[in-house]
């Protein structure tokens, strides 16, 4: 007769054989040019993802739990940051970040209704719906066609007595100009928070993206640098913006007994909050108007054996980046945007640019390639205030445009970009520089 324990390292074992038997070689399957599809992106895993996720079912620990906890402090301890909390997506990343800079235990500092906040147009919407959502105004101002990233010379023309924050995202792995932005943020006394999301592990000036601001977030859905399928983190080094992004997490509550336990501040039945009863249970004293944002330890459990190999992918897809960029450069129907001096981007994707010399448009070459079965994306939004969901917003009113915006524009008409992921082995971006070339010629 077995012991549990004997079961569930037989358990684990078969695990590990399954996988070899199956997902391995899935992902190690044969390549055939124009037949094989190109993904812009994908998972890259092991046996130890599958082990992990099969150890956390079997405990039927189904919130955040052991596994949670151990992805929050090596996360933290992998970014350099203090503090790190776990949650459902990135884009409920960037709703906890915003949200958090709300709190009246802020003061002065305070984000409020028709505070307004620095941001650019050309990226992921949920970088900017926490701002709209909570009755703030985003000010939007443009991009460089060269790093796809905010043009810092116009920040000064963005702010007015109301700004209070500047919130930007990395675009696709490429560091902003953070020195520009920070040196900004100081002198107007604002919040700064980086959209981490496609760029986890990225660096600027040796430091990484993420931890030069206020708060950063990332988000682990599947084609991003690590995954844990949906999920996502926020980050800081301040204890403060800590404790309150904790409560809006869980709840809002001003409790912060972990799942599972009472009494950790020692004193559950003895204080007095806000106008309720003296000794009224502090579990369920709520400090902030909250959600429920946590992911779940089964997720954890994936992004723990998925952080271990975040160094890894990096590399890869710098090596990826240079093998396209080499390939392409030359080209003069393209233009493929570029880090700066400073950073040492880990990419998310490959951004080209359909110049006037071309003779042919973005969507031309991207049907072609997408015939090819090479998957192609746009720069996400493009420009987001030219989408439906702007339609009932007013200029001036719930949004303001700061200086015309003419390269998010030109963004939206003739840029694109294609995947570099670590899966993607020499003979698929080759292919690419391939058929891309063909195409220009």
């Amino acid at each position: 007769m077995m012991t549990p324990d004997q079961l569930k390292a037989e358990i684990l074992t078969k695990t590990a054989e399954y996988y070899r038997l199956v997902h391995e070689r899935q992902q190690h399957a044969s390549f055939s040019p124009g037949e094989s599809r190109v993904n812009y992106a994908g998972r890259v895993f092991n046996e130890q993802e599958l082990v992990n996720l099969v150890d956390s079912s079997l405990e039927f620990w189904l919130t955040y739990g052991r596994y949670s906890r151990q992805f929050e402090k090596d996360l933290a301890d992998y970014l350099g940051t203090r503090f790190c909390l776990l949650v459902n997506s990135g884009s409920s990343a960037n709703l906890l970040a915003f949200s958090t800079l709300t709190s009246p235990l802020l003061g002065d500092r305070q984000i409020k209704r028709g505070d307004e906040v620095i941001t650019v147009a050309a990226g992921f919407p949920t970088t900017i719906a926490p701002i709209i959502q909570y009755g703030a105004v985003p000010v939007f101002v443009d991009v460089e066609l060269e790093t796809a990233n905010i043009c810092v010379a116009q920040l000064e023309q963005a702010w007015s007595p109301k700004t209070r924050a500047v919130m930007l995202a990395h675009s696709l792995g490429n560091p902003f100009n953070i020195n520009a932005v920070k040196a900004f943020c100081e002198k107007h006394n604002l919040w700064l928070v980086e959209d981490n999301c496609d760029a986890l592990g990225s660096t600027y000036e040796g430091k990484l993206t993420g931890t030069w601001g206020d708060i950063g977030t990332s988000s682990f859905y599947p084609p991003h640098h690590m995954t844990m399928g949906e999920g996502g983190a926020v980050y800081t080094s301040n204890p403060l913006l800590n404790k309150i992004a904790l409560s809006i997490r869980d709840w809002g509550r001003d409790c912060w007994c972990p799942s599972g336990k009472d009494n950790t501040c020692g004193c559950r039945f003895t204080k007095q909050f806000g106008k309720l009863p003296v000794g009224y249970d502090h579990k369920y004293v709520y400090s902030h108007f909250g959600y429920n944002l946590k992911a779940t330890d089964l997720q954890a459990a994936i992004g723990c054996a998925q952080l271990e190999k975040v160094p890894a992918f990096v590399e890869k897809r710098k090596a990826n980046y240079a093998r396209l960029y080499n390939g392409l450069i030359d080209l003069p129907q393209i233009e493929i945007f570029r880090p700066y001096p400073e950073s040492e981007p880990s990419w998310f994707g490959f951004l080209m640019t359909v110049t006037s010399k071309a003779g042919f448009t973005r969507n031309d070459l991207a049907k072609h390639l997408e015939s090819k079965n090479i998957q192609t994306r746009n720069l996400f939004a493009g420009n987001i205030t030219k989408h439906p969901c702007f339609e009932s917003l007013h200029e001036g009113v719930d949004y303001r445009i700061a200086v015309p915006l003419v390269n998010t524009d030109k963004i939206m008409n003739d840029s694109f970009w294609i995947g570099l992921y670590p899966g993607m082995g020499d003979t698929r971006l080759d292919y690419m520089i391939k058929t891309i070339r063909e195409f220009c010629a």
